[in-house]
């Protein structure tokens, strides 16, 4: 398996090489040539696979079809370390619950740091574990979080041999859970830093950083936010998983719901669909950051500045740069990299937008890939929190919310709607004490989490001084 990238860089590389290194040296991101295809027989397989050896098995059985430079016994027990019932509190890792009719939710956020990027990231961090000791080398982590990425790859890949992670968060615009998550870890591998502004000026400090070639092959810059294609892959076997668990026959479709800021989780949903799992459609659901909303709405994809990015109580969605988006309109454009290009190096760069209206491969987003979308706003969650407490005795966090909100709204007759869940609630607690009027549970690690030392860094949006705190950490060192 070859992987290019999105930009048309003639160069192919494999699975370990692209795991260390991020986005491409074009400033693309990494996809495989081609998508293995999944039939029936492989599906009916897969099924028996997960009932009666489970998630981990499911993992290596998918997994392998894209990563053929780790040995398979390596990569198979890579997978049973990362998913365990110890890890995840469930053998079933991603258990199902039916909420209403034709209703469901996956439970993603079992893993150390309640939410669904704990899926992938305890995954990579063994990988780069494995992959830098086979190396010898080491690694610095650059990452952005809008607020749950941080936490998943910092408990990840604390203590791992090898690994130092430097990662950026939007001063003062997560919650206080997810800001204790993150700045009470002492280990000394770990570095936060919080960036005055927006989750899209991190993001966007983490590109310039990547794009600085030199700089990155120097101080061994690597990076584990989405446009990292190993944690995407990861994010690909729970569909398959929450396909299995909602249906009997394995012609069966489903649809699935995704809470929506970066497009990484539905990526992961369109590479599923690509591989021939039956899925129905794949409904982005936006807050009111609606960038996503808006391009499947209108085929404008008009990206947002730092005042027109909305502080709303979906926190981790306030996005306006969806870095995944690229991936998808690759495909989308019958896997044209000049024009793929010309679309994110060029008019984004020029004027902020691109518009597909006019454009013949428009109308595919829906007919052919199965997108649909929708979009939540502040009281939208608080009623959907209400009434789930209410109908069903359920809490689901303000994310979660958005995407059962926007499923709702696509329901078909006889196509299990699967919404996936993002976080557990005692993340926002705020918002449920609005909502409910009364604080969600909290794990008895996490208690007076919020008291603890902190151990953070302010700086201005600025790559510069970014890469002058990483010389000087990595001089120290």
């Amino acid at each position: 398996m070859r992987y290019l990238s999105t930009r048309g860089h003639p160069e192919r590389r494999r699975f370990s090489d692209i795991l260390l290194e991020g986005l491409a040296p074009d400033g693309g991101l990494y996809l495989p040539e081609s998508y293995p295809q999944v039939d029936a027989a492989t599906l009916a397989r897969w099924r028996r696979i997960y009932h009666e050896q489970g998630y981990a098995e499911l993992a290596f059985q998918i997994l392998s079809l894209y990563i053929d430079d780790i040995p398979a016994d390596d990569l198979r027990a890579l997978c049973a370390k990362t998913y365990t019932a110890e890890v995840f509190g469930t053998g079933e890792i991603v258990p199902l619950r039916h909420l209403e009719d034709g209703l469901w939710l996956e439970a993603l956020s079992n893993g150390p740091t309640l939410a669904f990027k704990d899926m992938a990231m305890q995954l990579l961090g063994h990988l780069f574990e494995y992959e830098l000791a086979r190396r010898g080398e080491t690694l610095n982590i650059l990452g952005a979080t809008s607020g749950d990425t941080g936490s998943a790859a910092e408990y990840a890949m604390r203590g791992k041999r090898g690994i130092s992670v430097f990662m950026l968060s939007p001063h003062g615009r997560m919650s206080p859970f997810q800001q204790a998550q993150m700045y009470s870890l002492m280990d000394a591998n770990i570095h936060n830093i919080a960036i005055e502004g927006v989750f899209d000026d991190c993001q966007d400090i983490v590109k310039a950083v990547s794009h600085d070639l030199d700089f990155k092959r120097r101080f061994k810059i690597g990076t584990v936010n989405s446009i990292n294609w190993a944690r995407l892959l990861a994010q690909v076997v729970y569909y398959f998983a929450g396909w299995i668990q909602a249906t009997t026959r394995d012609d069966e479709r489903v649809s699935f719901a995704v809470p929506s800021g970066n497009f990484g989780n539905v990526c992961a949903g369109h590479i599923a669909r690509m591989m021939g799992l039956p899925i129905a459609h794949l409904v982005v659901a936006t807050n009111e950051n609606d960038v996503l909303d808006e391009f499947f709405r209108t085929g404008v994809y008009r990206v947002r500045g730092s005042a027109d990015t909305y502080e709303t109580s979906s926190p981790s969605m306030d996005i306006s740069k969806a870095s995944n988006f690229e991936r998808f309109v690759f495909d989308l454009l019958g896997r044209d990299a000049a024009a793929t290009r010309a679309l994110f190096a060029d008019e984004l760069a020029r004027h902020g937008r691109f518009d597909l209206s006019a454009h013949p491969a428009f109308a595919l987003a829906r007919s052919r890939f199965g997108f649909l979308s929708g979009r939540s706003t502040h009281a939208n969650r608080i009623a959907t929190i209400r009434d789930a407490w209410q109908r069903f005795g359920v809490v689901i966090d303000p994310h979660t919310a958005d995407g059962v909100k926007v499923a709702r709204e696509h329901r078909q007759p006889g196509v299990p709607m699967i919404v996936l869940e993002t976080a557990l609630p005692v993340k926002f607690a705020a918002t449920i004490v609005e909502a409910l009027g009364r604080e969600p549970e909290r794990p008895a690690r996490y208690q007076g989490i919020e008291d603890r030392p902190k151990r953070v860094q302010v700086l201005p949006a600025d790559a510069q001084r970014v890469k002058a705190l990483i010389k000087t950490v990595c001089a120290a060192e």
